[in-house]
């Protein structure tokens, strides 16, 4: 049985995966949950998603690992994980106006990843989110070696995938995370 600390967070997801069904047609719920109540690292995950405002929910199953694929489906960006840089290395780079963290580091402490573009565009056929807000996603490594880095959105009924310094940070973007479970 799970610890006493997530009950209130398994309420929670419920709740969200009933009054959204269309993002995960065939899904059902106590499956979901039997799988949760034995990873106690993925809740934890979860609670951190939820935490920082990212309201995950579930979006599809991995037939070939057998995972559930949790998104964050807030319809804006997370606003606890806003006004980062895309990663250390952008961080550390800025001379001034440092912001306290960046998308990479504070993924990997939650223990999820950033969004591909594949993913996000995945994610916009179940809604429309990020329409004031962007979102840093994961970016090709000749890209990044470059300097730069990819961010996405949504404005005028179209994705849009744009590249901006890694080190740049603004106070309407974050980044949105996939979690397997």
């Amino acid at each position: 049985m799970v610890e006493n600390k997530y009950a209130a967070l398994l309420t929670v997801l419920q709740s969200r995966f009933e009054k959204n069904m269309n993002r995960h047609k065939g899904l059902d719920w106590t499956k979901v949950q039997a799988k949760l109540e034995i990873d106690v690292k993925k809740l934890s995950s979860l609670n951190e998603m939820e935490a920082t405002g990212g309201e995950p929910d579930v979006v599809g199953f991995d037939k070939k690992t057998g995972e559930f694929i949790f998104y964050d489906c807030s319809v804006e960006t997370p606003k606890g994980r806003r006004s980062v840089c895309y990663d250390r290395e952008g961080l550390e780079s800025r001379k001034e106006h440092k912001p306290e963290n960046n998308a990479l580091d504070m993924a990997a402490a939650m223990g999820i990843e950033l969004l591909t573009e594949e993913q996000y565009r995945d994610l916009q056929q179940l809604g429309e989110f990020d329409l004031k807000t962007s979102s840093w996603i994961q970016t090709p490594t000749a890209i990044r070696k470059l300097g730069g880095a990819l961010f996405a959105d949504r404005r005028y009924d179209c994705v849009f995938v744009y590249h901006n310094g890694a080190q740049s940070y603004y106070a309407v973007r974050g980044f949105r995370g996939v979690l397997r479970v």
